[in-house]
């Protein structure tokens, strides 16, 4: 399979103030070219309302690009599908509260209609993978903030969805649990090796997990502005000067950098 598996040329989006198009409207973002490999890790950094999550939303179908090509596998996208798992920042409105951690995981399992006992099996199998081991009961109204974004993962994994993307997942937990969750994405990632696109405006945490970093600039007309390879081998420590030497790097476009 070609390597550049995720392809964005020249991707703009323009939304109008008045809620029509025309030719005034401005590009949220504008001219975005990445590319992005099968099973890498790849986070997406950017100040808020830069046009990260409106890429990220473009990228899994749900609203359409202005301009612009993306294909995944050389197969241009213009709706949701089976191959993006998408997890949101907001659980509680992404997770059935009615039903329990099994029956949210299996969902979509029963929706292609796939036989009773072969969706325990697969349930069995991604519930373990996230740590929800002995909560397969429970209903949402019962779990945590980081158990509830377990079972969105699970759900998109048991989907079998080549591409995981993560719409700032753990921005909402509080600082314990989300460095717990990074510690689990991470080992997730490693053991399925899917395709994750992340989203975050946290120079920390985009380090922490990802095998690249893209920065996005300013909106409008919001595009790609730097991209860092990040080496640093996983399990990454905050307190390694590796670490700090690249936070420095990364904040100085924060600070200093055009258009960010």
């Amino acid at each position: 399979m070609d390597e550049k598996w995720i392809k964005i040329e020249k991707v703009s989006k323009k939304y109008a103030e008045d809620g029509f198009r025309n030719k005034d409207s401005q590009n949220v973002i504008a001219n975005v070219n990445l590319e992005i490999k099968e099973g890498e890790f790849h986070v997406l950094l950017g100040p808020s309302g830069c046009g990260k999550s409106t890429l990220l939303n473009i990228i899994a179908g749900f609203i359409p690009k202005s301009d612009g090509s993306i294909t995944i596998a050389g197969k241009e996208i213009t709706k949701p599908g089976r191959d993006r798992g998408v997890v949101f920042q907001n659980a509680d409105s992404a997770i059935f509260p009615w039903l329990t951690v099994r029956e949210n995981v299996e969902y979509g399992l029963r929706m292609k209609g796939m036989k009773a006992k072969d969706r325990r099996v697969v349930s069995n199998d991604y519930i373990k993978l996230v740590g929800l081991n002995n909560h397969e009961n429970k209903y949402p109204r019962e779990l945590s903030g980081g158990m509830k974004q377990r079972v969105q993962i699970a759900r998109s994994l048991a989907n079998d969805s080549e591409i995981l993307i993560m719409d700032e997942p753990f921005g909402a937990l509080d600082a314990h649990t989300r460095r717990i969750m990074q510690i689990e994405l991470v080992r997730i990632w490693e053991q399925t090796q899917k395709t994750i696109i992340f989203v975050t405006h946290d120079i920390t945490e985009a380090i922490l997990l990802g095998q690249r970093i893209s920065i996005m600039s300013k909106s409008p007309d919001a595009k790609i502005y730097k991209i860092y390879q990040v080496d640093m081998p996983y399990p990454r420590k905050i307190n390694s000067p590796e670490f700090g030497e690249l936070f420095g790097q990364v904040q100085a476009h924060f600070d200093f950098g055009v258009n960010i």
